[in-house]
């Protein structure tokens, strides 16, 4: 059975960015909001929303605005896919970013951050070479399909924007 090709969105970024946050593909709920992110079960917003202190917001806008501000900006690994469903696991016949075109263009990217294992794994897949030119780091996805406590997540989340001097 053929599946119809997926293809995510472009990089929410803007000069000056130092941090890349790197996830796989957005999930069918996202896909159908054109939001990152997208689905009320994931973490990222609310979470990213605490750890700078914020009001969270349903308000896409403002999501992007917040990461923006303290110099993230996000992507996702790959560009298109065949997928059933949302799991990373489903995914097939994928096609990569740009990301050494994206890196290029924003020199000011320090570190990459990997939103879970599958983005990790297909980045050292098609850009191994970069994995030594950048600072990474691979942390727990924020997605409901990862089990792990949110409370953990949380806690490693955090770690990272620490490491990378993010002021709050």
């Amino acid at each position: 059975m053929t599946q119809a090709r997926i293809h995510s969105f472009p990089p929410i970024i803007r000069k000056g960015c130092r941090i890349l946050i790197l996830g796989s593909m957005p999930s069918v709920t996202s896909l159908e909001k054109h939001q990152y992110y997208g689905h009320k079960q994931n973490d990222f917003w609310p979470m990213m929303f605490d750890m700078f202190g914020q009001t969270y917001t349903e308000d896409y806008s403002k999501k992007q605005e917040l990461l923006l501000s303290h110099d993230i900006a996000l992507w996702d690994v790959l560009s298109s896919c065949e997928r059933d469903g949302s799991l990373d696991s489903n995914i097939i016949n994928e096609t990569p970013n740009d990301i050494v075109g994206l890196i290029e263009e924003y020199p000011t990217i320090e570190y990459i951050i990997f939103n879970g294992g599958k983005s990790y794994q297909s980045f050292k897949k098609y850009f191994s070479n970069l994995l030594m030119q950048k600072e990474y780091l691979k942390m727990p996805s924020t997605s409901p399909a990862y089990t792990l406590k949110k409370e953990e997540k949380r806690k490693q989340w955090r770690k990272i924007l620490d490491i990378c001097e993010i002021n709050i």
